[in-house]
């Protein structure tokens, strides 16, 4: 805020925007203002804006969230962000399905469908054939039927493809890597039909409805359509990735899902809350690396501008040097890493220092479990800080954390320990413990 020092009387004047003629809000006392300075109609329109939205997010949250993304679907922060607000709502977003999808963002019972729009590959007017194929004659019963009823000019291949890739199908046949190989097949066969068609040289139970005067029975033509040999399905991280590159986000699932809990105990923090930390503090939080973007400096040394995400959101991370030559081998893209760094703000946009990685599967813990007397008995605290401190030794290899749990009937609570006390090999530190008549044990962050 700023305060007014002096006035000065200056006759009659046109006034503009903040003019007002009486007293208005954006004094607060002393002759101190607001320095944004919004006179009455202005601060009235924001408050019945804001009414609004809380309205309609409280009473009518699946409609409200699907219409926030789709107005951001062009920028995947916030919809990435606005994903992960529906989760902690219990809002499950549902991938593109071609037999219930519409252009954007739709509210579908509880959960909120995928639009076409927001898949890659697929164009306004592939979308315009898909609808209107579906609202003539219904759902699409298979990969053939969907061929068949579609123009393929205006539906290619690549178009397909995306939609095969991405889960378009899976409500058909969960089996996407099947659907590619059919498509090889399919997509040809269905052209050949469109050419008979057009040509008025249809199919001869084409003609006659689909009645064969031999058999005296009624054929489906997908019968006949040539199909690939089976196959089984695309490994899971497979399928992820590609949904990734396809429609920018992990929606059917996220390749940190399954370490969610075991993760959380290991680092509480997650991106979105990086900008509300000191610069100082040495963070850790469990990723996904987008990206690696491998760069030299002025004297030539190699160092990495990573695009890295967690279930919140995504951050940019810059990897120095003396810390690349030491980490440089774990930056795979689509590894799952556990990072520590502090937060740099630069140009009002929050980066980290990476300070050390490790890939998730390679990471113990030291589970420590204390009774109550234990917990509160000075003796006893002073113990284990001392076999702690003794065997974290060196700092830059002390990556192991220590974590401690506090039985209290039927109550369980975590104690994280500080970095200060992480160690160095986790079976001597738990041999130490035990002799020391704690009970303790080596933990995976992901178990086999």
């Amino acid at each position: 805020m700023v305060k007014i020092i002096t006035r000065k009387y200056i006759g009659q004047e046109n006034v503009y925007d903040i003019g007002v003629e009486q007293d208005h809000n954006f004094v607060i006392k002393n002759n101190f203002i607001a320095s944004n300075c919004f006179n009455k109609s202005h601060s009235t329109a924001y408050g019945y804006v804001t009414y609004q939205t809380a309205y309609l997010k409280a009473n009518y949250p699946l409609e409200y969230m699907a219409a926030l993304l789709t107005a951001n679907s062009g920028d995947t922060d916030k919809v990435q962000k606005y994903i992960s607000t529906c989760l902690s709502m219990n809002i499950q977003i549902e991938p593109p399905d071609v037999n219930r999808s519409g252009v954007d963002f739709t509210p579908v019972g509880d959960k909120i469908l995928f639009g076409f729009s927001a898949v890659r590959n697929v164009g306004q007017n592939a979308i315009a054939a898909i609808l209107e194929a579906r609202e003539q004659e219904g759902e699409f019963k298979s990969l053939s039927d969907f061929c068949d009823r579609i123009d393929l000019r205006t539906v290619n291949r690549r178009t397909l493809e995306s939609l095969i890739y991405c889960g378009a199908f899976d409500k058909i046949d969960t089996n996407r890597h099947q659907l590619i190989k059919d498509l090889e097949l399919v997509y040809d066969w269905a052209q050949s039909r469109a050419k008979d068609k057009a040509s008025g040289q249809g199919n001869l139970f084409d003609l006659l409805g689909g009645f064969s005067p031999a058999t005296k029975t009624v054929n489906n033509v997908f019968d006949s359509v040539p199909k690939a040999q089976a196959v089984p399905d695309f490994p899971p991280q497979k399928k992820l990735q590609m949904e990734k590159e396809l429609l920018g986000f992990y929606v059917s699932d996220h390749p940190l899902k399954s370490i969610k809990h075991s993760s959380s105990i290991l680092a509480p923090i997650n991106l979105t809350q990086l900008n509300d930390q000191k610069e100082e503090t040495l963070l850790c939080a469990v990723v996904m690396l987008n990206n690696v973007k491998k760069v030299m400096t002025k004297k030539g040394d190699p160092m990495a501008i990573l695009q890295i995400e967690d279930l919140t959101g995504q951050l940019e991370a810059v990897v120095f040097p003396k810390t690349y030559e030491r980490v440089g081998n774990s930056l795979e893209v689509d590894a799952r890493l556990i990072i520590w760094g502090k937060v740099d703000r630069r140009d009002d946009q929050v980066q980290l220092i990476v300070e050390d990685v490790e890939p998730v599967e390679t990471v113990q813990l030291v589970m420590v479990e204390l009774t109550p007397q234990q917990a509160t008995t000075i003796e006893e605290r002073h113990k284990l800080r001392n076999i702690l401190k003794e065997l974290s030794g060196d700092k830059e290899n002390a990556k192991v954390p220590v974590i401690g749990i506090v039985q209290t009937g039927n109550s369980r609570q975590l104690v994280r320990f500080g970095r200060q006390f992480w160690v160095q090999d986790s079976r001597s530190t738990v041999l130490a413990l035990q002799n020391a008549r704690f009970l303790a044990h080596v933990k995976q962050l992901i178990s086999s």
